[in-house]
């Protein structure tokens, strides 16, 4: 048993702990900060990690929970997969005393998070993210919800869980594609807010990447302590609040996956990655941003692995970069018939503003789209 690390969400009445460290599963029951003996338990999971599920159902203290499994991928964040959910837990009777932990990564956790706020009007869930990008991110905040046909997460709730069990054991089975696209997901809160951060993993992503233990741990409590700081002082992204500054890169990214179809072909944190640079180059271009800013962050995340150009995207887009941006204006940030951006006047130093040239951003998706 490794050291467990507790990093606190300060919500209030909301307030809860991400755990971060090794066999946090099957100890689940002396981390969660309710009772399971006289709940009824339920757990949805990814089948891709049912190994997981069953190594959490041993931690739970004896309780029998009811088991109800969905495939990963951004297609399941669904209409479709909400109400099979729904169903699920209704027809086993859950009340509003029932525990929900959710197994799996950032897709699983947002599905399963929406149909805890709604079922019943609310019943508790715990998060446990077996995903780098679920741990260090989307499993924290309390963000959850389904993709529209208009784009990515337009349907959700801002409903926090009662903890977050992040065992970094379960990350051995994680597929390399994915832990690289997790990866992208640390480097934003270096770009985005402490360029010690980012030179940190300068030195040490490729130990983070090789899920060596101490540097491992280290990524997740930091970006989890970032991400923490920022939900505590905006917890629902109010206009012009700080929260919105976790999107870097991330209405590009949303507008490449809505354009992807979420089909598969390009994961989430490949997105962002990509998001990450075209936003870098938006500012050189706007002369906010030193170039060698920017090409200091496209170097590292090219080293270790991610992709930074949409031209790398396969099958490629179809879209037109003028297509690209249409799906921009279905973004969470639009607003009043203008596009939100993250901009950054440096690594370490984001804001966000609506103040943009579009034909700017046009240029550059078109250039991404034609680099060899």
């Amino acid at each position: 048993m490794s050291e467990i690390i507790d990093v606190n969400v300060d919500l209030g009445t909301r307030s809860y702990k991400i755990h971060i460290g090794g066999g946090l599963l099957e100890r689940a029951s002396e981390y969660i900060p309710v009772d399971v003996k006289n709940r009824k338990v339920f757990i949805l999971f990814d089948i891709a990690v049912e190994q997981h599920a069953r190594r959490l159902v041993s931690g739970l203290n004896g309780a029998k929970p009811e088991m109800f499994w969905v495939k990963g991928g951004e297609a399941t964040k669904s209409y479709e997969q909400l109400q099979n959910v729904v169903d699920w837990l209704l027809s086993k009777q859950a009340d509003r005393k029932s525990v929900l932990f959710v197994v799996g990564g950032g897709v699983v956790g947002d599905l399963g998070g929406f149909a805890a706020s709604i079922v019943l009007r609310g019943i508790p869930f715990v998060q446990v993210p077996t995903t780098l990008l679920a741990q260090v991110d989307s499993s924290v905040g309390g963000k959850t919800g389904i993709n529209a046909v208009q784009g990515k997460n337009l349907i959700g709730a801002f409903y926090q869980p009662i903890a977050v069990l992040c065992d970094t054991t379960t990350l051995k089975t994680l597929p390399d594609r994915e832990l690289k696209a997790g990866y992208a997901e640390v480097v934003k809160y270096g770009l985005l807010g402490s360029a010690k951060f980012f030179e940190w993993l300068e030195d040490e992503g490729k130990n983070v990447l090789s899920l060596k233990t101490e540097p491992l741990k280290d990524a997740i409590e930091t970006s989890c302590k970032m991400k923490a700081e920022i939900v505590g002082g905006d917890e629902l992204e109010r206009a012009g609040g700080d929260r919105a500054l976790l999107n870097l890169g991330h209405t590009f990214a949303h507008a490449l996956e809505a354009a992807a179809g979420f089909d598969g072909r390009l994961l989430h944190g490949e997105a962002v990655s990509i998001g990450m640079v075209l936003a870098f180059r938006l500012c050189v271009k706007m002369g906010i941003c030193p170039e060698a800013d920017a090409k200091r962050m496209e170097k590292h995340l090219k080293s270790n692995g991610l992709k930074t150009e949409i031209a790398q995207i396969s099958p490629p887009l179809t879209q037109s970069a003028t297509d690209m941006v249409q799906l921009m204006y279905h973004d969470k940030k639009a607003s009043n018939g203008q596009i939100g951006f993250i901009l950054t006047n440096g690594i370490g130093n984001a804001y966000q503003s609506s103040d943009v040239d579009i034909k700017d951003v046009e240029r550059i998706i078109a250039q991404s789209k034609e680099a060899a």
